[in-house]
């Protein structure tokens, strides 16, 4: 058992979000008009507890990297040591997410959790490398602990500087593996179903993974009822930091906008330690990995997008913000029929 016991969570003000949706049928437009525009808006507007909602002012992105055991086997288009050279990329701002997050207004924070070789982003490195999880567990108890606090130590200090929205993003070959492994856990799903061509990899790969996924699946299944365990045995110190991460989010109430296959294997294993945290998440897209989707049912999730992306790295989350933050203008900035003047529909 874990010693880290989360809170109980709160949920987003149900009033204020049914304010908001009261709103929407005042303001110039037809009613219902802009579709999961005034759902989106209503989300906000209940997790900010007040109506019309705020701006989304200073969105917060996290990449979280590591390194994973089971890249040795042949599961990834990429060697395990690619990793590292893709950290130290985005913090030279080099990378897909160091190119989205100025269009999208967000900041970007890159933590090296547990990646095997040198970052210039270690303060809460945990190991280097995660157990490969087809044979052996993916950390030890103690390590499981420490990567889960350092989720949440991330997740206080980002909503202590004023952080009013959070995104996790995964960096890390072979991470869609172990990501894989929990979402079939935790939904009940047969091995072949969830696997997916991650990286790119080929059928030869594909096939290799589905075995290292079959084989993990049948541990991780002897620990499903205890979430800490199962992170220990099937996951990797970089998805038990978002673990903690988007738990503490949710107990800070800060609304999440969850990425893409890590983000959703992470958010399953949260909403086990942290029931109801999924009411402070939305769902980004719809990425390209067969998982996902199960995960996104499970949590009873709607993506916001559907682009084929399938990076990680909060690509989707940062793509799909803007429609967030236009989500949350319009119920702040759009008249009222009574203030513009402007006559309101008939009513039969």
């Amino acid at each position: 058992m874990s010693h880290l016991e989360f809170a109980d969570v709160p949920h987003p003000d149900e009033l204020v979000r049914a304010e908001a949706k009261r709103r929407h049928a005042t303001l110039i437009k037809p009613v219902e008009s802009l579709g999961r525009l005034e759902e989106l808006g209503a989300w906000i507007a209940a997790c900010q507890g007040t109506c019309p909602p705020r701006p989304v002012a200073r969105p917060r992105v996290v990449v979280f990297a590591g390194d994973h055991g089971v890249a040795a086997k042949g599961v990834s288009a990429y060697p395990a040591g690619v990793t590292a050279q893709l950290v130290n990329a985005l913090l030279k701002d080099e990378g897909v997410p160091t190119a989205l997050a100025p269009v999208a207004g967000a900041g970007l924070r890159v933590v090296d959790i547990s990646v095997d070789g040198e970052t210039a982003a270690q303060e809460f490195k945990v190991r280097k490398g995660s157990g490969s999880i087809d044979t052996e567990d993916a950390l030890s108890p103690e390590e499981t602990e420490a990567a889960l606090q350092a989720g949440v130590d991330i997740a206080n200090a980002e909503v202590d500087a004023g952080a009013d929205l959070l995104i996790a993003g995964d960096l890390g070959v072979g991470v869609s593996t172990p990501s894989s492994v929990l979402i079939a856990a935790l939904t009940g799903t047969e091995p072949v179903a969830v696997v997916g061509r991650g990286s790119g990899i080929d059928d030869n790969a594909w096939m290799r993974k589905a075995a290292v996924i079959r084989d993990a699946l049948r541990r991780a299944r002897t620990v499903l009822t205890d979430p800490t365990a199962l992170l220990r045995v099937a996951s990797g110190a970089d998805l038990a930091a978002m673990t903690g991460f988007l738990a503490q989010a949710a107990i800070r109430r800060t609304p999440v906008l969850l990425d893409g296959l890590a983000a959703s294997a992470a958010a399953l294993v949260a909403e086990e330690l942290a029931p109801n945290a999924r009411g402070w998440w939305a769902a980004a897209h719809r990425c390209a990995e067969p998982a996902h989707d199960l995960a996104l049912d499970h949590l009873d999730l709607k993506p916001i997008l559907d682009l084929g992306i399938r990076l990680g790295e909060a690509a989707g989350a940062l793509t799909a913000l803007p429609v967030l933050a236009m989500a949350v203008r319009l119920l702040s900035d759009v008249a009222t029929y009574d203030s513009a003047g402007v006559a309101p529909p008939e009513t039969p």
